[in-house]
């Protein structure tokens, strides 16, 4: 069955975003190199050798994506496809009622959390459901529905902005990081331990 993984680029001192929600800086990385990596959805990215094979192994194994509602305003919707092609569950109270790509694959769930990867790992089936979103991956990681972290380290400090955890319920202790290094990035990798 489907692993639960979240999945953000980071800045070293804890941020996802800056306080106005941009993210340039920390998304630099997909396009420092010249390495073209291209996704199912057409976006193209150029990054260093090591980033594009991690990049290619993340999009080759990855069957769907949970959001929340906030992160799918921000980005309007991705327009209707997001750039990894998969289908992608967003977490919100309320189903937007102007959504103009009713065929789009995208599912708006009500019920919850718990509901949202239950859906999302029914269709990636083998395949990883990437999570992406601070609040929906610290609500994971606080029900025990999280099997790992994927942060991509960026050294740059933004000093304030959207924490990617910031409200945990407990201490929860992640194995030794899978690491590559990238130009500009670090890529880490830490599997949750179970108690």
């Amino acid at each position: 069955m489907a692993d639960v993984i979240a999945n953000m680029s980071m800045s070293l001192d804890g941020f996802v975003a800056d306080p106005e929600d941009r993210v340039d800086r920390l998304f630099e990385w997909y396009g420092n190199g010249d390495v073209e990596v291209s996704t199912a959805a057409g976006a193209v990215f150029t990054t260093s050798e090591p980033s594009a094979k991690m990049l290619r192994a993340v999009m080759e194994n990855l069957g769907a994506l949970i959001t929340g509602r906030r992160l799918f305003d921000l980005t309007d919707g991705w327009g209707g496809m997001h750039p990894m092609a998969v289908p992608v569950f967003v977490v919100t109270h309320e189903e937007p009622a102007h959504w103009p790509h009713p065929d789009a694959p995208f599912t708006f769930v009500t019920d919850g959390i718990a509901s949202a990867v239950e859906q999302a790992k029914k269709v990636a089936g083998d395949k990883h459901v990437a999570v992406a979103s601070t609040t929906i991956a610290q609500q994971c990681l606080n029900l025990g529905l999280l099997d790992g972290v994927q942060v991509d380290l960026v050294p740059v400090l933004l000093g304030s902005g959207v924490r990617l955890f910031d409200h945990l319920d407990a201490v929860t202790e992640l194995t030794e990081p899978e690491v590559t290094e990238g130009t500009r990035v670090t890529h880490l990798f830490y599997r949750v331990k179970r108690a």
